[in-house]
């Protein structure tokens, strides 16, 4: 299954910027954004505890193997 995210309201020159980074980087701009939202996640990844919380409309197929989760403590 491949998720979509639509982003609107980005600040002025963002997307410019993103499609020079892209270049750089000879990536498309689909490409590195994904690149870099998957980077920034894999840095601070979401805590079971966070996961749960944020699912409040139960939109979340829970499966921390597949999400990459790993244990850690709980922020409470």
């Amino acid at each position: 299954m491949s998720e979509q995210l639509l982003v609107r309201g980005l600040p002025d020159g963002t997307k410019a910027g993103l499609r020079a980074r892209a270049a750089r980087n000879d990536r498309t701009v689909e490409a590195e954004a994904r690149r870099l939202l998957v980077d920034a996640l894999a840095s601070d990844p979401p805590t079971i505890v966070d996961l749960l919380r944020d699912n409040a409309a139960g939109d979340v197929d829970f499966e921390p193997v597949r999400l990459g989760l790993r244990v850690r403590a709980a922020d409470l």
